[in-house]
């Protein structure tokens, strides 16, 4: 997918909504879990009910590898089922993967090649060249660790060297590796008060927004900071809204909390 086609995604739904599709076997509702598939027919039913209120869905690997092989597939029919019935969505891979060179180029083949999905969060700890390999694929995109949401983002992101925090620094030697306008960055809605000094650093990529919601991020605050000319935002909301219901209702409960979202976004735009 190009960036072009997500905005005209976002200005189309007035939304510039993603969900975290992090399935917890422990939080899914219980009737689920007689299912052959619980993690796929969990999502399914949420993406049923929600997809025309995001335009992005973004599955934590961590949910799906924790349970092997069956978690695996569950993660293959996932992206399918988004990219044979709902095209127009943008999917992100939130894997946070990183190596050096050949091993991100088999990382960047396995998300982007075998999976097929349009992006895939990277740690640019490795620098350059383990971040190029997933940079070379056309209409991909690589989202890279920029400022957190956790608590432990103080522990070297915002630490100084030379003058210059760390993460700062990122974002200004990152602009210079080949094909960095396929580059989105990780913007933690928790720390908004750096965001606006972010935005000056990369006025025109898109950041990917994690926080709001359960972590307690603001939206306004994120929008007034963080919004460009091509809205230039995705706001990741995972537990507020696959989680409104632990009962047989819980895919109408997320549609309604994801469209109290969508008509708060609906508002900024």
């Amino acid at each position: 997918m190009t960036t072009q086609q997500l905005v005209e995604q976002i200005r189309k739904k007035k939304s510039f909504l993603c969900i975290g599709l992090d399935v917890d076997l422990n939080k899914i509702p219980k009737h689920l879990l007689d299912s052959e598939d619980p993690i796929f027919e969990f999502n399914k039913a949420i993406i049923g009910a929600t997809h025309h209120l995001a335009v992005a869905y973004k599955p934590n690997t961590a949910f799906y590898e924790a349970h092997g092989v069956k978690g695996w597939q569950a993660l293959g029919e996932t992206i399918k089922y988004l990219n044979e019935n709902h095209s127009e969505i943008f999917t992100i891979a939130d894997a946070k993967r990183g190596d050096i060179g050949n091993t991100s180029g088999m990382y960047a083949k396995a998300f982007f090649e075998d999976l097929d999905f349009d992006s895939v969060t990277v740690a640019p700890y490795m620098g350059r060249d383990s971040v190029e390999p997933f940079l070379a694929h056309k209409n991909k995109h690589t989202i890279l660790l920029a400022l957190t949401s956790n608590e432990g983002a103080f522990d070297f992101q915002t630490q100084k060297i030379s003058e210059t925090e760390l993460y700062k620094k990122v974002l200004q030697v990152s602009k210079s590796w080949k094909n960095s306008e396929n580059l989105m960055y990780v913007v933690g809605a928790t720390k908004a008060e750096y965001i606006a000094e972010i935005r000056k650093i990369i006025p025109h990529n898109f950041f990917l927004v994690p926080g709001v919601g359960a972590q307690g991020g603001n939206l306004e605050e994120v929008c007034k900071f963080g919004m460009n000319d091509n809205v230039g935002l995705l706001i990741n909301s995972s537990r507020g809204i696959i989680y409104a219901s632990e009962g047989k209702d819980f895919a109408e409960a997320a549609a309604l909390k994801a469209e109290e979202v969508q008509q708060q976004m609906s508002a900024l735009l």
